[in-house]
């Protein structure tokens, strides 16, 4: 029911009738054998079109299931780095992060900390920067360097090119002739810089759960 004593109308036909009282208008409708409904209720005055009301609804219905299979549901993974964390270790992640990112989700990069590495938040920034530019291809950052507790971790968001050919190859394969960024081998590891500085502490590197990611063999 229409409570405003004036409205703006617009006929079936999408012509503008200007504004008239709601009387007159209700009565236009009921000419026509259609009904007037509310379309903008927040205008001033409100804006009301005369149309068919089941087939108004029926459209927007429509719009909204259509809406919502079009809408991607996007899950959140994440990938947990140890400060020393070695350079095949860190490639490992690095493609199952990539891999994430292809399939569309949003990627939750954390280094975790343990006694004296608390005190190197610096280097844990480090090593995501590295792991953010290994995904540069992959995905974008969505929020900067965050620490909560003794983690500190990044979001990366996928690329909408990547996000849209989920379901195409094997997920994080690179293109031909291309190569994913990777540290060279033998190079200088967050962990080497700890130990430089006779500072490395005691912890050993913990790999994650096996239903997460496989530990990937030692090299002799």
């Amino acid at each position: 029911m229409i409570r405003i004593r004036e409205v703006r109308v617009i006929d079936d036909e999408g012509q503008q009738l200007g504004v008239m009282p709601t009387a007159q208008a209700l009565a236009l409708a009921q000419e026509k054998g259609l009904d007037l409904v509310e379309v903008a209720p927040t205008a001033v005055p409100p804006v009301c079109r005369i149309l068919d009301y089941g087939q108004y609804k029926y459209e927007l219905q429509k719009r909204e299931r259509e809406a919502k299979k079009k809408q991607k549901s996007q899950t959140f993974k994440e990938i947990r780095l140890r400060v020393k964390i070695d350079v095949n270790d860190l490639r490992t992640k690095a493609r199952r992060a990539a891999q994430f990112l292809d399939d569309g989700d949003r990627v939750k990069v954390t280094v975790q900390f343990r006694g004296r590495e608390m005190t190197h938040a610096n280097l844990g920034r480090d090593l995501l920067t590295r792991a953010a530019e290994m995904l540069a291809e992959h995905g974008t950052i969505e929020r900067q360097p965050l620490m909560e507790g003794r983690n500190l971790y990044i979001v990366m968001a996928p690329l909408e090119k990547r996000a849209e050919k989920k379901g195409e190859g094997t997920g994080a394969a690179e293109a031909p002739g291309q190569k994913p960024k990777q540290p060279p081998e033998g190079g200088e590891t967050i962990g080497d810089r700890l130990a430089a500085k006779g500072q490395a502490p005691t912890a050993t590197v913990e790999s994650e759960p096996a239903a997460e990611e496989p530990k990937p063999a030692e090299q002799g």
